[in-house]
């Protein structure tokens, strides 16, 4: 996470692809820790998707509960540059379902 601050600082050119897919892997997989269950599924393509959050069990085709956001946006919620209900408001990600709110658990790490 620390290689790509930089660049959400806007201080920096776009990280390295490989760069990019570590940072946003790593946050999921923090998230799913923190949030475990499979009621929500995170989605930030094109690099990875997760399911967390305690609830209801998913078992076949797509979630009733799924956020989805490119990596930019979810590195920003992730570090806590962004917040979650500005996020949504302004057309940044997509979240559909009774569950899908993330507020609660983000931001994963401050810097």
């Amino acid at each position: 996470m620390l290689a790509i601050s930089p660049w959400l600082q806007g201080d920096a050119p776009d990280p390295a692809r490989p760069e990019l897919a570590a940072a946003v892997r790593l946050s999921l997989r923090a998230l799913a820790a923190d949030a475990p269950g499979r009621t929500v599924e995170v989605r930030v393509p094109p690099f990875a998707a997760v399911q967390c959050v305690e609830g209801p069990r998913h078992t076949r085709g797509t979630p009733p509960n799924v956020i989805e956001t490119d990596p930019r946006t979810w590195l920003e919620l992730a570090t806590g540059r962004l917040d979650w209900t500005t996020a949504v408001a302004d057309g940044r990600v997509s979240a559909s379902g009774t569950r899908a709110d993330l507020s609660h658990w983000l931001p994963l790490v401050r810097f």
